[in-house]
């Protein structure tokens, strides 16, 4: 028996996570309830210019997701996700699908991720209508027109919310 199934199953869901949403979270607790663990990792792009530090979005996703036991957060630095999956023992990539464009760019994602190494499945959700157009590009969007602070509110946990208020006062 592989130390992996020893363990249970280990799923990662990757994102750059700026900022934590709403969608992100449902993401998560979902993939807390299908896995014995759910490594939740921050992927760093050196290329793309992020509104919070890697430090800032871990530790927002660290105090969002303290009622999940069986949740550990961590990031990692140019590699691919299946390469840092590997590493990490994992048995699961966890991803989620909103869109049509989502579903193609995903699926090409998988097939790479199971040419490199087929043992790891890909599972895809798709978010419940409400929060389904939820995306942290929209909330970075949204912010900035009078008013915006209460529309942006729904969309992100509170601690997120009070840090962007703090970051654009």
């Amino acid at each position: 028996m592989r130390a992996q199934e020893q363990r249970g199953k280990l799923g990662v869901y990757a994102g750059s996570f700026d900022p934590l949403t709403v969608g992100h979270l449902w993401m998560i607790e979902e993939g807390a309830r299908l896995f014995d663990r759910l490594l939740v990792a921050v992927g760093e792009n050196p290329d793309k210019k992020c509104t919070f530090t890697l430090e800032e979005r871990l530790s927002m996703l660290e105090d969002s997701t303290r009622q999940f036991k069986n949740v550990t957060v961590s990031a990692f630095s140019n590699r691919y996700l299946i390469r840092y999956a590997q590493a990490e023992g994992a048995t699961h990539i966890l991803r989620g699908i909103r869109t049509g464009s989502d579903y193609e760019f995903e699926r090409t994602m998988r097939n790479i991720n199971g040419d490199l190494d087929a043992g790891i499945c890909t599972v895809f959700l798709m978010p419940p209508r409400g929060i389904a157009e939820v995306s942290s590009s929209m909330v970075r969007g949204l912010i900035g027109p009078v008013g915006w602070r209460r529309v942006v509110r729904k969309y992100v946990p509170d601690g997120v919310y009070q840090r962007l208020v703090k970051l654009h006062s």
